[in-house]
């Protein structure tokens, strides 16, 4: 059990996939779900005040380097990116804006890019960092309510199949 903890937690801290592959994985593994809940929104904001006070300048020093200046560039242009549809959608709302940006789970969105998005503004870092977890509970509501209806819509058509398995009678 403990080793299955270690893998959402994990798994909540990697870019892209972050808490939004890593509840459908719980909930798939039968966890349960406030420990893993929690587990996946610590994992997914662990990263956070070293994005915002650190990517920025790991990335503008390693954009020119040969063997990662491809992949720096690419998270320097997805932050831009993200930080000037942040501004353009938000105008004064800049920090409702970033908690929807991190909450509605999207490709492409989610606490990593926010909070890249949020140093490249020079946001606020407290604001910020609210902002961000807010959206991260949110879109965890959102991945946990839709992995439930995924996971309990193909549970019982499994469970028949596991069943006629071990009793030998196909339906």
């Amino acid at each position: 059990m403990l080793k299955k903890y270690l893998t959402i937690f994990l798994i909540s801290m990697v870019p892209i996939l972050e808490l939004r592959g890593a509840i459908p994985y719980s909930v798939g593994f039968g966890l349960p779900s406030i420990p893993s809940f929690i587990v996946c929104v610590i994992g997914n904001m662990i990263p956070v005040p070293f994005i915002y006070w650190f990517a920025r300048r790991v990335l503008e020093w390693g954009k020119d380097k040969r063997f990662i200046g491809r992949f720096f560039t690419w998270c320097l242009v997805k932050g831009e990116r993200g930080g000037q549809k942040l501004m353009e959608k938000s105008g004064v709302g800049v920090y409702i804006a970033l908690l929807l940006f991190v909450g509605i789970p999207l490709p492409g969105t989610g606490a990593w890019t926010g909070t890249l998005a949020a140093s490249f503004l020079e946001l606020d870092w407290r604001k910020s960092v609210i902002m961000v977890m807010l959206g991260v509970v949110m879109a965890g509501v959102i991945m946990y309510l839709g992995s439930v209806g995924v996971f309990g819509a193909i549970g019982p058509v499994s469970y028949t199949h596991l069943r006629a398995h071990e009793t030998g009678a196909y339906l």
